[in-house]
């Protein structure tokens, strides 16, 4: 079950939220520390991470699944947000060099056909970056926070799922080693906690990172589908959640056009 847009906005605005987000984005910021120049695409509910590749990225794009709803992203700025079907991105094959999945591989109805769409609209030579919960860690098991959600893996069930839908696993990262609790003084150790959860290892972690290379000579079996319209969000308060659907001969200039 997809969790709903308000509810990941309203848990990024929290101070569990803002701390978690910190913690999270140096991670992911370690695993990718230079997109200069790349076309950048993340999918699921990524914009509390993507702020840091404003200014660097040739492109910033971010789909949110129909289920989950969307909002606009940037507040200021020309939207980059779009409310899309995740097993029928509307983007052209080998199109982006970077993807990052975070609240969208755990919520995914079906798995498989959304890293087919992955594996399809990256570029030769494309990195893919995996976030999820981690399967024993404590944060799967609290469903007050969206790493709460959805279906937790361990780094063997994660590797092999990539393995399995033409990707080649790479680096691994972890963080969210701070138990999920809304006390301020907790949270303000959350650093501490951090470093010595990367001592005792993965294990322990709250959620799990995974990069995966592009198996360029893998070829999918998958006929072409003709690609359902893009919905961008109106530019509106951040309270709102309404779609402006754009036809579908426009997709592609419109992604030409967004940054």
């Amino acid at each position: 079950m997809q969790p709903d847009v308000i509810d990941l906005r309203e848990f990024y605005n929290s101070r569990l939220g803002q701390v978690a987000r910190k913690l999270l984005r140096h991670r992911i910021r370690q695993m990718w520390p230079d997109v200069k120049g790349l076309d950048l695409l993340a999918v699921g509910y990524p914009t509390p991470y993507l702020q840091q590749f404003q200014g660097e990225a040739a492109r910033v794009l971010a789909f949110m699944p129909a289920q989950q709803g969307v909002h606009r992203w940037p507040i200021r700025d020309r939207n980059r947000v779009a409310l899309v079907d995740e097993m029928e991105l509307p983007l052209p094959d080998a199109s982006v060099d970077r993807v990052l999945l975070i609240h969208a591989l755990e919520n995914a109805e079906q798995v498989a056909p959304l890293l087919r769409e992955v594996w399809r609209v990256l570029a030769s030579g494309g990195r893919l970056l995996v976030v999820v919960p981690n399967r024993r860690g404590i944060w799967a098991r609290m469903e007050r926070t969206p790493f709460g959600q959805g279906h937790p893996y361990s780094p063997g069930q994660l590797s092999r799922l990539l393995r399995d839908n033409q990707f080649q696993p790479g680096g691994r990262a972890s963080a969210l080693y701070v138990p999920p609790m809304a006390s301020r003084m907790l949270l303000r150790t959350a650093g501490a906690w951090e470093q010595l959860g990367h001592r005792w290892g993965h294990a322990f972690a709250g959620v799990l990172l995974m990069e995966a290379d592009k198996q360029i000579y893998a070829i999918s079996a998958t006929p072409p589908r003709r690609r359902r319209p893009i919905a961008l969000p109106l530019p509106a308060p951040p309270a709102g959640a309404v779609g402006l659907t754009i036809p579908q001969h426009r997709a592609k200039l419109d992604y030409d056009n967004i940054s």
